[in-house]
């Protein structure tokens, strides 16, 4: 008797201790539960959209090439430096900041003579540079700015004006072409408002695994003549920090009205950017 009393306790206890095996244990009141959150893509991996067709990797923006310009724009609250050393002793230096979202304002400062030996050394007017980002582009899309750049190159003091003048007004875009790190910065300008007269660019760059960029430029398309072509390479030293060694007017030759040659120039710049 006793044997069968203590059996049927035990089987009807079975079904409680499996519901009981089921359930899983509750968690104490002072333990809070762990959030697994996904992996974010590290820095300088493969992205979609504009911010791959502008190298969104390490590097800073690329808002320039030899002479034209690129749909970038610094950040908000961005700035940079950029130093160019160009023919006869002259500097050329540019300052850029990111004022607004999509927004940039800079300004540029040529001396001529500078460094060397020349004794002639002469300060050009300041003038200004500002570029506004009005479409991000996509896949199939470029991203387009408009903007304003009134800095000329290789003054001629006895003109009074540059050989070559400023770009004015322009709208630009910026586009990869299918291989990775291939853009296309095509724009137009019209540099001089009592003419008109409107002028192409077609620029293209090249990124080698962002420690490089290759650059070409077809500048100032109006007639074939006075078109420029420009090369150069990038050297990125530090995210940061890179140099670029060009050179202007590549094939040209003869003379400007002042008697001074128009052949090709070489230049090397220097820029910093960063972010306050």
């Amino acid at each position: 008797m006793m044997r069968s009393s203590l059996l049927a306790a035990f089987l009807m206890a079975l079904p409680g201790a499996s519901v009981l095996a089921a359930e899983p244990p509750a968690a104490p009141a002072d333990v809070k539960p762990v959030k697994i959150r996904p992996k974010m893509p590290e820095i300088g991996a493969s992205r979609s959209g504009s911010d791959a067709r502008e190298g969104a990797g390490l590097n800073a923006v690329e808002s320039n090439l030899v002479d034209a310009p690129t749909a970038a724009v610094l950040d908000y609250g961005g700035y940079s430096s950029q130093t160019r050393f160009y023919s006869h002793g002259g500097l050329l230096e540019y300052v850029s900041f990111g004022v607004y979202p999509r927004l940039n304002l800079g300004a540029s400062l040529a001396i001529n003579g500078l460094i060397g030996n020349d004794t002639a050394v002469r300060a050009r007017p300041p003038e200004v540079q500002v570029k506004y980002r009005f479409f991000d582009g996509d896949r199939y899309l470029p991203a387009l700015g408009v903007g304003y750049d009134g800095q000329g190159f290789d003054y001629s003091p006895t003109e009074k004006k540059y050989h070559d003048r400023q770009r004015g007004f322009y709208v630009v875009g910026t586009q990869e072409l299918g291989l990775p790190g291939l853009q296309a910065h095509p724009s137009f300008n019209i540099s001089d408002f009592d003419s008109n007269s409107i002028f192409g660019s077609i620029p293209l760059s090249y990124n080698i695994r962002d420690k490089a960029l290759v650059l070409l430029e077809w500048d100032n398309i109006s007639d074939f003549r006075n078109s420029r072509l420009n090369s150069g390479l990038r050297v990125y030293l530090t995210p940061k920090l890179r140099v670029d060694f060009a050179v202007r007017r590549i094939g040209q030759g003869g003379w400007f009205a002042d008697n001074t040659s128009r052949g090709p120039e070489r230049i090397v710049q220097l820029k910093y950017s960063g972010s306050f």
